[in-house]
């Protein structure tokens, strides 16, 4: 797979994020969905990629940053007809290099807690990622699962 910087404005990019959010919002009780938009994939604390398989899109990805020391993974998604194939390790990983590239000290991320998240859970966890406890805004939500990664050891 190929990362590249995403391009929030190619119709393909817009299709498979809209895929995204409509999906998550579908599996997530009212409210309890915390996806961005193309406008907050936008703002100037994100930095979003887009992950190609020749010349079709594959992936999402992004980092926000939440301090000088703390960042978000976000809008983390895979073309589901290329599940299984690696692509989403190879985004985290590209999003936690990132993170260590820019002296961040821990990335965290919000999740559905339901059982069509289980994918994703397992993806973080075999990265490093623990469970925490809400941060940055984020209040105790049955329907969302807290995950976070020490940056600062090897």
């Amino acid at each position: 797979m190929q990362v590249r910087t995403g391009d929030t404005f190619d119709p393909r990019v817009i299709a498979l994020l809209d895929h995204h959010v409509t999906a998550a919002r579908a599996q997530t009780a009212p409210g309890s969905a915390h996806a961005l938009d193309l406008a907050g994939l936008r703002a100037s604390d994100v930095a979003f990629w887009t992950g190609w398989d020749g010349e079709t899109l594959v992936a999402t990805g992004a980092l926000k940053l939440l301090s000088a020391d703390h960042g978000e993974v976000k809008s983390m998604h895979t073309l589901q007809a290329t599940r299984r194939r690696g692509f989403g390790g190879q985004m985290l990983r590209r999003i936690i290099a990132e993170a260590r590239a820019r002296g961040l000290q821990r990335l965290s991320l919000e999740t559905g807690s339901w059982d069509y998240f289980k994918p994703a859970h397992a993806l973080y966890q075999a990265r490093g990622f623990v469970l925490c406890g809400p941060f940055e805004g984020y209040v105790e939500d049955p329907n969302s699962l807290f995950l976070t990664l020490d940056l600062t050891g090897g």
